[in-house]
């Protein structure tokens, strides 16, 4: 895939559309009524495995652990301050929810999309993976972002225009990316490892295990046994 052009552009075009689809789910199937823990626990797996195996290696974390950590942090402060992912049952029944809040649930995605774009430019392999693990934690995400709007009383219409925004940002970010300098690359996956472990650790995590399960412990497990070997397969 190295040889396309604007590569990187198409791969965050399909994290852009796997985001729209699962948002539509819940508007014309029986989705919001499915368990989504096990999507989310293997989503974490996956994010973690390609953070470990595949972006750490990557970034030179000596030279750029402060932007690791200041992605971490940023996305913390982010999401305590406007919700940007999904929220307990009980939460979301009782915050209003609004434009604010659904641009939260979305501002991490042009982040997504630059990461997709720089880990393409430094070794394509990462740049899919970082595609494929964001596309498993878009489906929820997704799905938490049609619920919300339905429980705030939005039409289809506006729900259409929310799911159609946070897509097309996902190509943005790649576009963006794209026009940084060569040396800016690394710093920017740097961010984006923080922005995953955040996601990762303290928001998918949680969120999949608000009821103890054995079998949402297997999914983590399996999310991330299926990255890794998908990593050293690709290379052997």
């Amino acid at each position: 895939m190295a040889f396309l052009p604007f590569a990187e552009v198409f791969l965050a075009l399909a994290a852009g559309l796997s985001n729209f689809i699962s948002g539509l789910l819940p508007l014309y199937t029986r989705v919001r009524n499915v368990d989504t823990r096990y999507i989310i626990g293997f989503s974490a797996g996956a994010m973690l495995a390609v953070v470990f195996a595949e972006i750490l290696p990557e970034i030179r974390v000596e030279a750029n652990f402060p932007l690791l950590a200041l992605g971490f942090f940023s996305f913390y402060l982010m999401e305590k301050l406007i919700m940007i992912h999904s929220c307990g049952e009980k939460e979301c029944d009782s915050h209003a929810v609004g434009w604010v809040a659904v641009f939260g649930m979305s501002s991490d995605n042009i982040v997504d999309g630059a990461g997709i774009a720089a880990g393409y430019v430094l070794n394509p392999l990462t740049g899919v993976l970082i595609t494929l693990a964001v596309i498993l934690h878009e489906i929820p995400q997704g799905i938490t972002t049609a619920i919300l709007m339905a429980k705030g009383k939005f039409g289809r219409r506006k729900t259409f225009l929310a799911l159609g925004a946070q897509a097309a940002l996902y190509p943005i970010g790649a576009a963006l990316a794209f026009l940084l300098p060569p040396e800016l690359k690394t710093p920017l996956l740097a961010f984006v490892a923080g922005d995953f472990l955040y996601i990762a650790a303290s928001d998918l995590l949680p969120e999949a295990h608000k009821r103890f399960n054995l079998q949402v412990v297997a999914s983590v497990l399996l999310g991330a046994i299926t990255f890794y070997a998908i990593e050293v397969l690709v290379k052997l």
